[in-house]
């Protein structure tokens, strides 16, 4: 069971995930989670940090869906104005929205990364289907009730697993390189 809530990778944010690496690995589709993951959780809008990320992420070819258990009103609202494809009420870790999401994509779960601030739900979703994982830390500390007693529980499960800020472990793919305190990956 807890093999199944180990990421592949776990960093700091999703901006010290180290995009080249993924793509020489074969990876060419990215599944992402929104709250806490991307944005603070029902933040409204991209910010322009966030927004030139996923322009360089699909500048180099990935192609890119975002995966969210919200409603759609979040999820259609904050996706529309940035012009990617988005899920919403997705039951994760259930994998018929994961399934969903690869058809948009159009890559296999092997070519398929998942990056997510959850274990129960983006990292248990994205190993169930066979996809790479990346957890990063929550972008902030507010976040929806329930929520907040799922993360004691993934606390206890993540003791001494934590990277230091800016950097990065790798599970099978180590050593590959991590970022140092305040820098960032970049193509």
């Amino acid at each position: 069971m807890l093999d199944s809530l180990r990421p592949r990778e776990y960093v700091t944010s999703i901006y010290h995930i180290h995009l080249e690496r993924l793509w020489q690995e074969g990876i060419r589709g990215i599944i992402t989670d929104l709250d806490n993951t991307l944005v603070e959780w029902n933040s409204p809008i991209a910010t322009e940090k966030l927004v030139a990320w996923l322009q360089e992420v699909q500048k180099m070819g990935f192609h890119i869906c975002i995966l969210s258990n919200n409603d759609a009103l979040r999820v259609m609202s904050f996706a529309r104005p940035l012009n990617i494809p988005a899920l919403h009420k997705a039951r994760k870790p259930r994998k018929r929205s994961f399934y969903t999401a690869l058809s948009l994509l159009e890559t296999q779960p092997e070519e398929t990364a998942m990056i997510g601030d959850q274990l129960f739900t983006d990292i248990l979703g994205g190993n169930r289907m066979g996809l790479y994982t990346i957890l990063v830390e929550p972008v902030h500390p507010h976040e929806f009730i329930g929520t907040r007693f799922v993360r004691r529980i993934e606390r206890r499960i993540l003791e001494g697993q934590r990277p230091s800020e800016g950097e990065a472990w790798y599970d099978s793919y180590a050593p590959l390189g991590v970022a140092k305190e305040g820098e960032e990956f970049h193509s």
